[in-house]
């Protein structure tokens, strides 16, 4: 449905690194659609594929007010022809709140806005058993597509490389992403991974989702030895950023043409840079995989006056 060759490997060429042998590749996931791109389209891949197997009237899933995840479940729906819900954080919301809800409705997307209390407990039995006897016939996925057909559409990421670097390094919400492509990550390779949540426990939550998609206890703490947890560059939490992010930002956009946002790769690939000076890393070669967002980082960049996106 979306072409996934589009995603090409693109060599970074700047001084600094090439000072240090460093061979640093994007994995360029954010030119597969203008909607669902970057891990969007990993996550909802398998999910829309068991949905049509199963003859569901459509999708329905959860998200905030500028939640990328929706947007893509809506545009993956409209084109393939299926109806999509989702459940919005926040009753004092409309669909006229913001460009991305907004976008959701123009794409048939039913909008619910429920109280930020009761979206809390979205992954408590009770709610799950209410929403599945009220949309009986709808395909739910978690929210940002986090359940074992978002795991398994993940992996294909690094399946699609050389898959031979040394490290590879990647934003993280849900840990969906992180925890796919660790599955298909080499025993040479680390995979270094930059949560956007202030004090989340990345590794716990990892596990957890390998846990709930049927993984071995044994099987999740062995692979799990190759993560690398840099959780100082959440810039004070989720959606948050400071002009010391903003400013490197241009200044990679500068060099490269590669769109970043503020929310995810934007701290990522600050990270990136701050740990090759932090531990004077050295020849090697390095993937960054570029998870999207660019639809909310155009706004950003228009809030702030940036070219960045």
């Amino acid at each position: 449905m979306f072409n996934i060759e589009k995603s090409i490997i693109q060599k970074v060429e700047i001084e600094s690194l090439n000072e240090r042998s460093i061979k640093l590749y994007i994995k360029r996931d954010d030119l597969i659609d203008e909607n669902v791109s970057g891990n969007k389209w990993r996550k909802l891949k398998y999910n829309v594929d068991y949905a049509i197997q199963m003859k569901n009237e459509g999708i329905l899933t959860f998200g905030g007010a500028f939640s990328n995840h929706l947007l893509a479940t809506a545009a993956a729906c409209q084109k393939i022809g299926i109806k999509s819900i989702g459940i919005v954080r926040g009753e004092e919301l409309n669909s006229s709140s913001n460009d991305t809800l907004k976008n959701c409705e123009t794409m048939g997307m039913q909008l619910v806005f429920i109280s930020r209390d009761k979206y809390s407990l979205r992954n408590e039995k009770f709610f799950q058993e209410e929403v599945s006897y009220e949309y009986s016939n709808y395909h739910i996925i978690p929210e940002g597509g986090s359940n074992y057909y978002g795991l398994i559409g993940c992996q294909q990421i690094l399946l699609e490389t050389t898959n031979d670097f040394d490290y590879v390094f990647v934003a993280q919400g849900t840990t969906t992403t992180s925890a796919g492509i660790l599955l298909s990550l080499p025993e040479k390779s680390m995979l270094n991974v930059v949560p956007v949540l202030k004090g989340f426990d990345s590794i716990g939550e990892m596990k957890n989702l390998y846990n709930h998609s049927g993984f071995e206890d044994s099987f999740s703490n062995e692979i799990l030895n190759r993560v690398e947890v840099l959780s100082d560059y959440h810039f004070g939490g989720y959606g948050k950023y400071t002009n010391e992010l903003l400013v490197f930002m241009e200044e990679f956009y500068s060099k490269t043409n590669v769109p970043l946002d503020p929310v995810y790769t934007g701290k990522t690939l600050f990270a990136l840079f701050d740990w090759i000076e932090k531990m004077n890393v050295q020849d090697c070669s390095i993937l960054f995989v570029h998870t999207g967002g660019i639809q909310g980082g155009k706004m950003i960049a228009k809030k702030e006056g940036r070219t960045f996106s």
